[in-house]
């Protein structure tokens, strides 16, 4: 979880346990529409981030310490049906993020789609639902041809079961409707040129942002992965809030080197982290942290060193 940063320094902000683990959070955000939507007759639903999931076998989950929570079921303790999560907007495609679009058939339950080819599948069961069955999934272009491909440092990141069934021109929402939607957002460096260590993109973020649904906007925070996104949008208090993905996963991750070791590309994550730090700053974003264990609403400040210090943002909730 902190790439180059050696045992000894980083654990002076957190201590592991005596398998070497650190406790982290999948943290998931419903968000619901002010206004009853005329089309659909109630709230829109728009959740961002599919965490896990159920699909993982018995000794995967033990791996990672799994607690048997799942997007699903925190949907539903809030008192929402998932048949009526309209949008899925997922950072990027890695198991811990977007495992959860798809679930375990239940009994009594058909299967929305079967893998038949060995691998395909991230657990023992081969069969899986849509586990939000009436949703768009939205996802950068980039990030789903990287998926695809299996284009990860780990070998085991990107699961058939939760990709596959979204591209499959048989299971349509409904009325026919695409079941996927895939975003182009504009880069923050052109391809094949390396940015300098500090070096902040010519091109605004605002210039930078894709609105894919009313108020909800993405933009491009790449070096986990290519094609990995952030979600901006604005609370009923006029508060700006930016989903922040893998590019500083938890509190912890606030150093400029403080980096994943199986990111993509490191030195770009860097870069990138630079600059969202400085948007942040200045635009007075509240960051909601995709990792941090503990409260994930965070503001960020520049101090006295050149860089950029995380502040309580008194969001709560």
């Amino acid at each position: 979880m902190f790439g180059v940063i050696p045992k000894v320094v980083w654990t002076r902000s957190v201590e592991p346990d005596e398998k070497n683990r650190i406790e982290l959070m999948h943290n998931c955000v419903l968000l619901e529409s002010e206004d009853v939507d005329p089309e659909l007759g109630r709230k829109r639903r728009v959740l961002i981030e599919a965490g896990t999931g159920d699909k993982l076998d018995e000794k995967m989950s033990k791996i990672f310490g799994l607690d048997g929570r799942t997007v699903e079921s925190e949907v539903v303790r809030v008192g929402v049906d998932p048949k009526e999560i309209d949008h899925v907007i997922v950072s990027h495609l890695h198991f811990d993020h977007a495992g959860g679009l798809t679930r375990r058939v239940r009994e009594g339950e058909e299967p929305h789609w079967t893998a038949t080819k060995p691998g395909a599948a991230s657990g023992d069961e081969p069969r899986v639902r849509f586990t939000f069955e009436n949703a768009e999934l939205i996802v950068q272009r980039r990030e789903w041809v990287d998926a695809r491909n299996n284009d990860a440092v780990m070998t085991r990141t990107y699961y058939r079961d939760h990709l596959l069934p979204f591209e499959d021109e048989s299971l349509p929402l409904g009325g026919g409707k695409a079941r996927m939607r895939l975003v182009d957002s504009p880069r923050p460096f052109p391809l094949n040129r390396k940015p300098s260590r500090d070096e902040r993109p010519k091109a605004g973020v605002e210039e930078r942002m894709t609105e894919v649904l009313p108020g909800v906007r993405v933009f491009l925070v790449p070096g986990h992965t290519w094609g990995q996104q952030a979600v901006h949008f604005t609370d009923v208090e006029g508060r700006e809030l930016v989903f922040t993905p893998d590019v500083m996963p938890t509190r912890w991750h606030g150093g400029q080197a403080y980096s994943l070791s199986y990111d993509v590309e490191p030195y770009t994550s860097m870069v990138t982290k630079g600059w969202f730090l400085e948007e942040a700053a200045e635009r007075g974003w509240v960051l909601v942290l995709d990792h941090e264990p503990g409260d994930p609403f965070v503001r960020v400040e520049r101090d006295e060193h050149g860089w950029f210090t995380l502040v309580e943002a008194g969001v709560g909730g």
